[in-house]
């Protein structure tokens, strides 16, 4: 019989459905039945990609005798934490105060019935191995400290509740001016941790950093910083050469389980790729290295063809598993790749894939990550560079085919504005700085879709499938979408996506910001109330909502003359710049929005005739300038704001601002770059 799970619309909760495990949603009647029973309850928070959420149900979740004792001892509540990052963020710093470790998923927590936790983990296998207790064990010893030792319990609560309360940024007694130091500090730390061998930061397991690269870029730019260049350029080279990077179908999975982007832990995330389309970009125009046009090509190409609905919006991600095993999909036996190609294509795919030297993946098998040079293959099969490219395209186009006929890994198509947000941002972007019209295409449909359908009554709700629209959202849903509509008008100027950002911008005040003290909390001020309401700077697998929001409101600012909007973000950097002077990076997103109040932004206006002003802009495109800000206008459009009202010209003519100081207009290209 299904349990309580059976009507939720999460991929990830509709997986555990059919459990013997008596599951319920976390809602207020499920809180209330633990209140009832007197009953602790059993939270287990995952997501639909994750590997070893899947372990831990099959071993347990699945399992009648463990379930058994989950029902007789614990009121149990599964939670998707991609529906439910309020949560996911509150019960993750729990996590670490109880257990002083880092978290993860699945995150396996014990609660009062009042939702305070008293005892935590992530994985438990059902049998004690890993160093790590048995879970029916642990699940009998965990149900008898709640019985006979409530009153122990309860002082520890009260403590982790005020530890809880003392993580949240406090105002500070002094006027604070805020300067440009946490910068300098941000990128000083990032380069005392860059791995100069393998690129990336720190080492096993070596995740993404965005936010971090994101910033080096400016800061190499804007300083001329040819060291600081080197840290971005060389991680983004590295992570897209290594198996991190799916050579043939394109897109990034989520981060990899050794320092040198060997193997990854197989899942696909909107988020990341979405990232990593805007950076990928950049680094093409820092730099110019076709190695980062391709992964822009190939992973948009992946978005339009796996992850887009018919309806516009983009879905939330990949599993890492198919056929119960992680990286099934992916991986090849040696014997394999040479059945399928020529002599000719092998012998250049054998070295370029590293199929010459030892299996590199579990049952000795090849997970494809580019080891030499195609150069230098070339010179030694005494090749020429074209025939070469050829040859490699040729292998990849059979290998590719052939991996479509695999049985594929699971997709999870439930759709999160704040994600939809960062892929859109990455696809407008993609589509400015290649010129590419379906990728233009398909991030204006995405915005489309989230406009009709997250955006309700004035009010955006977090996600959608199956036709059910719900949930309400977060800081990062208005932040994301909200610098999501500022890249897609750069790109194409639309009405309606310039009146949707102001509506997210007036949410975003109404709703999140904190006027007392400043910045913006994650939940709204009618969200449900729960045991901590967070509000943080710092960055992780994805920009702090509070960096994007500050960023996006100063460029809303400047595009509207509203500075309503700039005095907010103003605010947020000054309760958080004190923090920012202590731990300068982990706050890479709030830095890059501290320099663009320090140094505002470029604001171009183009305006003429459509082809003219289209060559233009793909001129001025093309050069990295990330403090520049663009609009191309037709010169018919109504209802502009003051910013953005010129004057309609005979020939095509720039408008060129700095902060408050605009120059004459610009009749000549020539003219125009140089200024730049």
């Amino acid at each position: 019989m299904p349990n309580h799970l059976i009507h939720e619309t999460s991929p990830y909760l509709l997986q555990h459905a059919d459990n013997p495990v008596d599951w319920h949603p976390w809602n207020a009647g499920t809180l209330q039945l633990a209140r009832e029973q007197d009953k602790p309850i059993l939270l287990s928070i995952g997501y639909s990609a994750c590997h070893w959420c899947h372990v831990m149900a099959h071993e347990s979740f699945e399992d009648t005798e463990v379930a058994a004792v989950m029902n007789a001892h614990f009121v149990n509540i599964k939670v998707d934490r991609e529906e439910r990052p309020d949560l996911d963020q509150i019960y993750q710093n729990a996590h670490y105060l109880l257990s002083r470790r880092s978290g993860g998923w699945p995150l396996t927590m014990f609660l009062a019935p009042d939702g305070t936790p008293f005892y935590s983990g992530t994985y438990f296998p059902k049998q004690p191995r890993y160093g790590l207790p048995g879970f029916p064990g642990l699940l009998l010893n965990i149900a008898q400290a709640y019985r006979e030792k409530r009153d122990e319990l309860a002082e520890q609560s009260s403590q982790l509740l005020a530890a809880l309360a003392s993580w949240q940024p406090e105002k500070s007694a002094d006027d604070i001016q805020i300067e440009a130091t946490p910068i300098a500090a941000a990128v000083q730390q990032l380069g005392r941790d860059f791995d100069r061998v393998n690129g990336g930061f720190g080492g096993a397991p070596k995740f993404l950093h965005p936010a971090e690269l994101d910033l080096l870029l400016r800061q190499a730019h804007e300083q001329r910083d040819e060291q600081t260049r080197h840290i971005a350029l060389f991680t983004l080279q590295q992570m897209a050469l290594g198996g991190l990077y799916d050579q043939l179908g394109g897109g990034f999975c989520r981060y990899s389980v050794d320092k040198s982007w060997d193997i990854p832990h197989f899942e696909k995330m909107l988020y990341d790729n979405g990232l990593l389309l805007g950076l990928y970009c950049d680094a093409w125009r820092c730099s110019g290295d076709p190695l980062f046009a391709r992964v822009v090509a190939q992973t948009a190409g992946w978005v339009l063809r796996e992850m887009q609905s018919p309806n516009g919006g983009y879905y939330a991600s990949l599993d890492a598993d198919s056929e119960h095993e992680e990286g099934k999909f992916y991986v090849w036996q040696r014997n394999e790749v040479r059945d399928l190609l020529t002599a000719e294509e092998y012998r250049l795919i054998q070295p370029y894939y590293g199929l010459d030297s030892t299996p590199n993946f579990e049952d000795h098998a090849w997970h494809l990550r580019v080891t030499r040079p195609l150069g230098e293959i070339a010179r030694q099969l005494q090749l020429d560079q074209e025939e070469a490219t050829a040859l490699l395209a040729s292998a990849q186009a059979k290998l590719f085919a052939a991996r479509e006929l695999r049985i594929r890994p699971g997709r999870d198509d439930k759709i999160l504005g704040s994600w939809n947000g960062l892929m859109i941002a990455g696809m407008a972007k993609a589509a400015r700085v290649f010129g590419c019209s379906d990728w233009l295409r398909s991030a204006q449909q995405a915005l489309d879709f989230v406009r009709a359908t997250l955006w309700q009554n004035g009010k955006l709700l977090a996600t959608h499938k199956d036709g059910k629209t719900h949930l309400n959202a977060y800081l990062d849903d208005h932040a994301f979408l909200l610098n999501a509509a500022l890249e897609l008008l750069q790109t194409a100027y639309r009405a309606e996506d310039l009146r949707f950002a102001v509506q997210l911008a007036d949410a975003l005040l109404e709703r999140f910001e904190d006027r007392a003290n400043g910045g913006f909390f994650f939940t709204s001020h009618d969200h449900e109330t729960l045991i901590q309401r967070n509000k943080s700077g710092l960055d992780n697998a994805t920009p702090s909502g509070n960096g994007i929001a500050a960023q996006s409101l100063l460029r809303l600012a400047m595009l509207t003359g509203d500075t309503r909007y700039s005095d907010a973000a103003e605010r947020c950097l000054q309760l958080f710049f004190p923090v920012m002077r202590k731990a300068a990076g982990q706050f890479s997103s709030l830095c890059t929005a501290l320099d663009e109040s320090l140094r505002p932004a470029t604001l171009l206006v183009l305006c003429g005739a459509e082809k003219e002003t289209a060559a233009w802009q793909a001129a001025v495109t093309a050069k990295y300038l990330p403090d520049l800000l663009i609009v191309v206008l037709a010169g018919d459009e109504a209802g502009l704001p003051d910013p953005l009202n010129k004057p309609r010209a005979v020939t095509t003519t720039a408008w060129l601002c700095r902060g408050t100081q605009c120059l004459p207009p610009i009749s000549r290209l020539d003219e125009l770059l140089a200024e730049l």
